[in-house]
């Protein structure tokens, strides 16, 4: 009854305000560059939030780390789903790599572009040295960064391999890895596969159980490993541990 009544008089509400937060956003995108900074990311941050509410989905952050968490870190998560394009930036003071058609969605792409997002063509040896070297050069700036190691969406089972980006930018840099590991409960729904973006947030929408919990374990300083290949080995080996923890048991 509760949850009926949020649907039919909340939910129109927080759309409203989602929508002319957007417009703000947008319009602010094309002023100059120069005026891009804090402000806008933070509000970039603020509008993921929102939206991630209004999906109506139930976001859990996790803490099972036994260690003070890191203030400056890379951030490495699981990707089987859409949702985390927004409820990482919702939970997480991070600036993020994502494909380069992420920068033509309508809206969305600007605001993402200009709230900082790097972006990389996969497929491009050459964009995937540029935007790990703009990667390298954010993280020695002082910002944290979020990398999806798996490189994209590859279902709700962990990848048989990492690839290994992120673990190489932590032995450059010094900054620790700080693992997610993202748990979906409705895991069908939520996985992406082959729909658009569009398809996929309405059928999250639409689920009948939209428990979300993002787990949120000790960072990995890169000082115990003397190269990248058994830093990634390591670090995927922790996630199939956890796949065997949070999803094996649903």
């Amino acid at each position: 009854m509760l949850k009926s009544i949020k649907n039919l008089f909340v939910l129109p509400v927080i759309w409203l305000f989602l929508i002319a937060l957007s417009l703000a956003l947008y319009l602010l995108s094309h002023l100059p560059r120069a005026f891009s900074g804090r402000y806008y990311h933070r509000l970039a941050r603020f509008w993921c939030r929102i939206f991630v509410r209004g999906l109506d989905v139930d976001l859990h952050l996790i803490h099972k780390n036994k260690q003070p968490l890191p203030q400056h870190y890379i951030l490495i998560a699981n990707h089987p789903s859409a949702l985390e394009d927004f409820g990482i930036p919702a939970l997480f003071d991070i600036y993020p790599l994502a494909k380069i058609g992420v920068r033509d969605w309508l809206i969305l792409g600007r605001i993402s572009d200009y709230a900082g997002t790097i972006y990389v063509a996969r497929s491009d040896a050459g964009s995937r040295h540029a935007a790990k070297q703009a990667l390298i050069e954010a993280v020695r700036a002082g910002k944290n960064i979020v990398i999806f190691p798996e490189g994209g969406c590859k279902g709700s089972r962990i990848y048989e391999k990492f690839q290994s980006g992120a673990f190489d930018i932590s032995l450059q840099t010094g900054i620790p890895i700080l693992p997610v590991f993202l748990q979906y409960i409705d895991q069908e729904t939520f996985e992406w596969t082959d729909e658009s973006l569009i398809k996929k947030l309405w059928q999250i929408f639409k689920s009948n159980n939209k428990r979300v919990n993002y787990y949120v374990h000790d960072a990995i300083s890169p000082e115990d490993f003397a190269d990248r290949e058994s830093y990634t080995q390591y670090v995927h080996e922790k996630y199939l541990a956890w796949q065997k923890e949070y999803l094996d048991t649903l």
